[in-house]
């Protein structure tokens, strides 16, 4: 018998439920998958809060890795036994999975299914954030917020391969000690800019990137310099408040976008292009997988609790 966690109503931790149910035959174009590890991710919990909407009950998680059981039909470029990964859809809190072929992503061997969960959707969003937003050169600097965190832990050193100097801030003096990078800071949110401002000789920074949202907001658009860019991309504190398009003319002409990944993943090959680079940064040795913290995928609610307390660092993976 497989198992899964749903949402039935929008809340807190506690609304999450466990549901057993019988494995279905994948349909033409679709495999099932066996999981091995899940990955957890602040998307998950905005989810089950109902930040972002969507039906109910709803099945939690996007990210997981795994064998492939069986192939549904049509189905030629993966077979039984394949070891894949999957960032997309909703389902990954699961024993097993069914997924549309298009969308598996082929783990080879010295990538492990622990790795693939811990670093693929953080690790596909470092890639479009640091690569296919802005073109930053060599020189260029960066302020990049919960650099602790899972996706900063990537970005911070993704950036830096780029010959881009990184401001790195975090959240408490003992994160910052975990953090390698140009500049650390862990001062407050109000004293954030003005630290910011004294590493730049007083420009600001080229860009920003802001996955804290609501608390982070204002200190952001004052730490960027005349005609940067601030990428906000993240809910960590409440959704951004309602701004004024004069708030970015009196910052100095300042760009601001509010990304999301699967709209950088949404064109044939491109979730294989990314897949591609990232596996790349990991055999370089440019991003190192560091899982700070396992959960028995029982234990979901309390993994919630935890990445929502900003109590995690590095990645945190569910284990069936």
């Amino acid at each position: 018998m497989a198992w899964r966690l749903v949402v039935r109503q929008f809340g807190g931790p506690d609304v999450i439920e466990r549901e057993d149910f019988d494995p279905p035959s994948p349909r033409p174009g679709q495999v099932l998958i066996e999981t091995e590890a899940i990955g957890l991710n602040l998307i998950d919990t905005y989810y089950r809060k109902g930040l972002y909407p969507a039906p109910l009950p709803l099945a939690l998680g996007s990210e997981s890795a795994g064998r492939v059981v069986a192939v549904g039909e049509g189905v030629s470029d993966l077979a039984v036994g394949d070891r894949v990964g999957c960032v997309t859809g909703a389902g990954a809190y699961a024993t097993h999975r069914v997924i549309p072929a298009a969308q598996a992503i082929r783990l080879e061997p010295d990538i492990a299914f622990e790795t693939a969960a811990a670093l693929m959707l953080k690790g596909f969003t470092s890639c479009f954030l640091a690569e296919d937003i802005i073109d930053l050169k060599p020189g260029q600097s960066a302020l990049v917020h919960s650099a602790a965190g899972g996706v900063g832990s990537i970005l911070v050193p993704w950036l830096r391969s780029m010959g881009v100097k990184v401001i790195a801030h975090v959240g408490s003096a003992a994160k910052a000690a975990l953090v390698d990078s140009d500049h650390v800071l862990s001062c407050p949110f109000s004293e954030l800019a003005e630290e910011v401002r004294s590493l730049t000789d007083g420009q600001g920074v080229d860009a920003v990137f802001d996955g804290v949202g609501q608390d982070s907001w204002n200190a952001s658009l004052a730490s960027v310099r005349r005609r940067g860019m601030l990428v906000s991309y993240g809910n960590a504190s409440g959704p951004v408040p309602p701004i004024l398009l004069l708030d970015l003319m009196r910052a100095g002409s300042v760009f601001v976008t509010r990304p999301t990944l699967f709209d950088y993943i949404a064109a044939p090959g491109e979730l294989q292009n990314c897949a591609r680079r990232l596996f790349d940064r990991i055999r370089q040795g440019v991003v190192k997988p560091t899982i700070g913290q396992r959960f028995a995928l029982v234990d979901a609610a309390e993994a919630h609790r935890a990445i929502e307390a900003r109590e995690t660092t590095g990645s945190t993976v569910l284990i069936p």
